[in-house]
């Protein structure tokens, strides 16, 4: 049967028509939002309390609905419904704010991507260790000690990713990263699968609407300063600014893209926040104070659906890994081409077989790739703090790009004028988060600090 002449004909940039619409919209968005971040919400509330936890959640989903809804509006220029397609957030940046903003918002957005592979070289080998441990804990029992070194791990799992970066674009493991979004669901199930059987076993531990108690394990200085970096590991949660414009370019044309993606960011971001409050509280419920970093790995049985679970975020790590990293790469790679064109060793393709595949092999892509995925793992070696790293990343990446740059772009698109009741007010908005990042930025700092104190390099054990 012959396909309607409307779905063959291009779309208004001469691309093939798109089809997506707001279910398959708020399908990808809670596809990205549902991943390795949600694993350190409980951790998050258990610092913050019953009250300010829950507040926090809804606040920065509030926020965000907002925010994402002024970026939507960006997608086209200089008119929301008829103007000309961004197809990437720099993109966006560059046509309402001007080539300065375009820079920073580039050193942010790549920064966070380069940073988030430290972020998952981390997770992953925590998942690996927990695993070893509940073999070990189910062999041996509960009452000996079972601790295992990070290190091994992480240099498995950057051997790995040194391979998967050498495929020159990841869409041709497309495989893999589906396989990894359908992980990611899995692993955030059982981790709040496993919270809620001790909760309703009454096994679960005391808490409190103040969250972690002051005490002879925690000072009052060290509780303020979980409770900042508790922040930014909801902001890193809420963040999916870096691909709302990919997400924006599968929706069709009519409706006109900016309704269609506002009602997807509000059934999205609910699901999200649903998901991100049942995950934390029931997480809270079971562990009370002593709530792990990485929910999942507080758990040894059963020893099959724990092992499962953390098989789970391995795989999403390993395709997660790449896809942020892949952008970066490729922003390298243009820019070095840019500047040396005639360069053999940085643009010159030596095609050869294995198997029945052909595959192109360049020298600087091996070469560059290579030193960035080791310098990646090292510095995960350096820095094995699940909780701490991931707050740091939030912390960095949730005000220039969900707030900043969505409220500067809508200002220049509405024309706003300067003093005005609104512009004060959004102005407001920037001013309230960017104190909030701040403070989750130095609280991270401290806790990275404090770890490094309490463990020698390369000597993390858990």
């Amino acid at each position: 049967m012959e396909k309607p002449l409307i779905e063959l004909e291009p779309d208004d940039d001469g691309r093939i028509r798109r089809t997506g619409n707001v279910l398959t919209t708020t399908t990808h968005i809670i596809t990205v939002v549902i991943g390795a971040g949600v694993l350190a919400l409980a951790w998050a509330m258990a610092q913050l309390g019953w009250i300010a936890g829950i507040a926090s959640i809804l606040a920065f989903s509030s926020i965000s609905i907002f925010t994402y809804n002024l970026l939507a509006d960006c997608y086209r220029y200089p008119d929301p419904v008829t103007g000309k397609r961004n197809y990437t957030y720099m993109q966006a940046v560059k046509a309402y704010l001007g080539g300065t903003m375009h820079v920073l918002c580039g050193l942010v957005q790549y920064t966070k991507l380069a940073g988030i592979t430290v972020g998952y070289t981390i997770t992953s080998s925590s998942s690996m260790v927990s695993i070893w441990k509940a073999i070990c804990f189910h062999k041996r029992g509960h009452e000996v000690s079972c601790k295992f070194s990070n290190n091994p791990f992480m240099i498995s799992f950057g051997i790995l990713q040194i391979f998967l970066s050498q495929i020159p674009n990841f869409h041709e493991l497309t495989w893999l990263s589906t396989l990894a979004a359908m992980t990611s669901f899995g692993y955030v199930f059982i981790a709040s699968g496993l919270c809620f059987s001790v909760v309703v076993s009454g096994k679960g531990a005391e808490t409190s609407i103040t969250g972690t108690r002051v005490g002879p394990e925690l000072s009052a200085e060290d509780k303020v300063w979980r409770v900042f970096s508790a922040m930014g590991n909801i902001a890193l949660a809420c963040t999916y600014a870096t691909v709302i414009f990919d997400i924006m370019d599968t929706l069709k044309s009519h409706p006109a893209e900016n309704k269609q993606m506002k009602r997807a960011n509000v059934l999205g971001v609910t699901a999200m926040a649903i998901v991100f409050l049942a995950c934390s509280g029931l997480g809270y419920a079971a562990f009370g104070d002593k709530t792990p970093g990485n929910i999942i790995t507080g758990f040894y049985e059963p020893f099959w659906l724990v092992a499962l679970g953390n098989v789970c975020i391995v795989i999403h790590m390993i395709g997660a890994y790449q896809v942020m990293a892949q952008p970066f790469f490729r922003i390298v790679e243009m820019g070095a081409n840019m500047v040396w064109p005639d360069s053999h060793f940085i643009n010159k393709e030596y095609p050869f077989k294995m198997g029945n595949v052909m595959v192109n092999f360049n020298l600087f892509r091996l070469t560059w790739r290579t030193i960035f995925v080791i310098l990646a793992t090292i510095l995960a070696m350096l820095m094995p703090f699940f909780s701490e790293v991931l707050s740091l990343l939030g912390a960095i990446g949730f005000t220039p790009l969900v707030v900043f740059f969505p409220i500067q772009m809508h200002i220049a698109q509405k024309h706003i004028k300067k003093l005005s009741l609104r512009w004060c007010g959004l102005q407001l908005l920037n001013c309230f988060i960017f104190i909030i990042s701040v403070a989750a930025i130095v609280g991270s700092i401290y806790g990275i600090v404090q770890d490094f104190h309490k463990h020698n390099l390369f000597m993390y054990e858990q």
